[in-house]
């Protein structure tokens, strides 16, 4: 496993792999700076951020709440689903594949 990529989570994963296959010399000029790491563990935490953040906030506007939860377990799932669905895409789109 390539230094870099350790302790980077998943959104840090995804936007490197998405430089490889793109932008390999974006990747080279920050391992000879000495930011990759730094870079890919910021792009992470931002993206983890954002993602909370969309699902928080759509749960609470679409009415997905501990109630529907006690009343509707499956209903609540698809919700749920459904909601992290879509702030994955946007998460993606936004941050992940820039």
């Amino acid at each position: 496993m390539k230094t870099e990529l350790k302790n980077i989570g998943t959104w840090g994963r995804l936007h490197y792999d998405y430089l490889y296959r793109n932008k390999r010399t974006v990747i080279n000029a920050m391992r000879l700076k000495g930011t990759l790491h730094g870079y890919l563990m910021g792009i992470d935490k931002d993206a983890e951020d954002m993602f909370n953040l969309i699902i928080n906030q759509t749960a609470e506007i679409e009415g997905v709440t501990e109630q529907l939860k006690a009343a509707d377990q499956m209903e609540w799932i698809r919700h749920m689903n459904s909601i992290r669905s879509r702030a994955r895409e946007f998460v993606l789109k936004e941050l992940i594949y820039q």
